[in-house]
């Protein structure tokens, strides 16, 4: 492992003392706090709140219909960037907190269709995988755990391998302790052949989905744009027959939350599985969409999305890989990705290249 800069190791002490600092403090003193360091970044205006914002004018431009003045659409575009820079701390606030919540006050305080949460046990009983697909939206750690709590007993997740690898690794060991599998995008066995083997024995993942972190994605239409989404949970429906069910998540009040799953989006009958694929991706977005347009306060992306605000490079290699027919989502390179205990192929030996993911977007990423 890498020597740790000097950033880094005050990144890694930052994130300790918020892990046991936060738990001693009286609930309405921290969240004081939280808020207050949240008016702060927002105030400042830094790169992530003006990506933030860029984001949100693609949903209020949608939601309002272009019909706001421009002194009227800028009140509210602050307005709102400003309550999700609130609803993010309120994340990190709840996530450092997640530890000394009781379980009894998780279950008791989800607002969430139970329909659906019955369906999605009813198929992992009856030995069909699950695939949650989530955008960033609400408290999804805290989300993961309810889950556990309500049936399933463990899930697996994607997680981006943060720097420091030392705040990586408490993270690694929290979600752990939720009952989560957390598979790495870096630094193991690939997390798409992983995910199949757990989706084909019956078991849930949950993948957060609304942002892609390669040159491998699919562009959907999102709010009236093209955006760049992983292929990646769609993909892993095709591959083994799993459920495919988005999720969204966001706050009510100050200390509840709700949840939607959605209908399960069904695999095309017709067209090649990278085809069948790009089309459900393309469904998941427009659920994505429906989410923030009803929750944009809750949607945590401070991170370019469109493809009109990434980097044309990228975009064109993307772009290039989908026309060599091993693109969106896909990367088909003929080894096993250093995993060989996997004899269907789920490591990326199967049909041309389909059965490996380039790095997903994973929960808390």
């Amino acid at each position: 492992m890498a020597k740790e800069t000097l950033r880094q190791r005050l990144t890694s002490a930052a994130f300790s003392v918020g892990w046991s600092l936060v738990c001693r403090l009286p609930e309405s003193v921290a969240r004081a706090l939280f808020n207050f360091g949240a008016d702060i970044a927002w105030r400042r205006q830094g790169a992530g709140v003006q990506v933030l914002e860029g984001n949100l004018v693609r949903v209020v431009r949608t939601t309002s219909g272009n019909t706001l003045p421009p002194d009227e659409f800028g009140k509210e575009l602050r307005a709102l960037s400003r309550a999700v820079m609130r609803s993010y701390a309120r994340y990190y606030l709840e996530t450092f907190r997640l530890q000394i919540i009781p379980d009894a006050h998780i279950q008791a305080g989800m607002h969430v269709n139970q329909e659906n949460v019955d369906l999605t046990m009813e198929h992992l009983r009856n030995g069909r995988g699950v695939v949650y697909a989530l955008p960033h939206m609400g408290d999804f750690e805290q989300a993961g755990r309810w889950i556990v709590l309500a049936g399933a007993g463990s899930f697996a997740t994607i997680a981006e391998r943060l720097k420091p690898e030392s705040v990586f690794q408490k993270f690694l060991a929290f979600r752990q302790s939720l009952g989560m599998e957390v598979l790495p995008t870096t630094g193991g066995p690939h997390p798409f052949g992983v995910l199949a083997q757990r989706l084909r024995a019956g078991k849930l993942a949950c993948i957060v989905a609304d942002r892609d972190l390669s040159d491998t994605g699919v562009e959907v239409d999102f709010f009236g744009e093209k955006a760049l989404f992983p292929v990646g949970p769609a993909a892993l429906a095709v591959q083994t027959g799993a459920a495919l069910m988005p999720v969204s998540c966001w706050f009510v009040g100050e200390t509840e939350w709700a949840a939607h799953i959605y209908d399960e989006i069904p695999v095309p009958a017709e067209g090649s599985r990278k085809e069948k694929a790009a089309a459900m991706t393309q469904a998941l977005a427009a659920v994505f969409e429906q989410a923030i347009s009803e929750h944009p306060e809750d949607w945590h992306m401070l991170q370019k999305v469109f493809v009109g605000d990434l980097d044309p490079e990228r975009v064109a290699r993307n772009r290039a890989r989908a026309a060599r027919g091993n693109g969106n989502g896909y990367e088909g390179n003929g080894h096993n990705g250093g995993n060989g205990d996997n004899p269907n192929g789920d490591n990326g030996n199967g049909d041309n290249g389909a059965d490996r993911i380039n790095r997903a977007d994973g929960v808390g990423a």
